[in-house]
């Protein structure tokens, strides 16, 4: 009875903030009411017995994904009143993705069944012995390889079109040349400073800072013909 009460309980409070995370108008909000379905789910995995997926939930999606996320959505500085702007633009293109999203859940729901031999699985005892770890691991690692395998090249893929399509290398870029950087002396890039007592805060002293180097002179080139006076 008391399992019951707090499957519900986790299991409402998990729909309610997968809904917020969706319509919530900030951002921050969104990613906050994420987290919240994150631990919810977790926690219907534990009491669905696999501790170990509610352990990998809260480590890699709460801890590394949702708070990247939220990291990622409060340093940018993006201006989203504009981008609601153009909301009733594309509204129709996404009403019609979201219609044939629909529609394949609708298909795969109505001709979900149940695996022959699961109910009788479902109420049979654990194998005495074997850790939820271990039988997931054995069957992602040796029943579905190719799979996980093919997931995980799929990832690699969509990572290398991230960094090609965000890479541009501008005119004003600059290039680290590893090279110049091994061969350089400390004494072409560094000077040591005597500075007295109570000299004040600005400068370093005792130990060695940045060189400065004088920026080099600018030639002067003379039109030819003329005697480099302006007219």
């Amino acid at each position: 009875m008391i399992i019951t009460f707090f499957f519900y309980l986790f299991a409402v409070v998990l729909l309610a903030s997968a809904a917020m995370v969706v319509s919530s108008r900030n951002p921050v909000h969104s990613v906050l009411f994420l987290i919240l379905t994150f631990f919810n789910a977790a926690a219907l995995f534990l009491i669905a017995g696999a501790e170990f997926l509610a352990l990998i939930l809260v480590i890699v999606y709460v801890g590394a994904v949702a708070v990247l996320f939220l990291f990622v959505v409060m340093m940018l500085d993006v201006d989203f009143e504009e981008l609601r702007n153009g909301f009733q633009r594309y509204l129709p293109v996404g009403a019609t993705v979201g219609a044939v999203l629909f529609i394949e859940l609708a298909t795969v729901m109505g001709g979900w069944q149940l695996a022959p031999g699961s109910v009788e699985l479902h109420m049979s005892p654990a194998p005495a012995g074997t850790s939820n770890t271990f039988a997931l691991g054995r069957v992602l690692y040796t029943d579905y390889i190719f799979l996980f395998q093919t997931a995980g090249l799929i990832l690699l893929v969509a990572m290398i079109g991230a960094i090609v399509l965000t890479l541009r290398d501008r005119k004003t870029s600059r290039h680290q040349v590893i090279r110049d950087q091994t061969q350089r002396t400390v004494a072409e890039t560094m000077e040591m400073l005597t500075i007295s007592l109570r000299s004040g805060t600005t400068q370093s002293g005792g130990f060695l800072r940045p060189k400065v180097t004088e920026p080099e002179p600018v030639e002067e080139h003379v039109a030819e013909g003329g005697h480099g006076h302006g007219h």
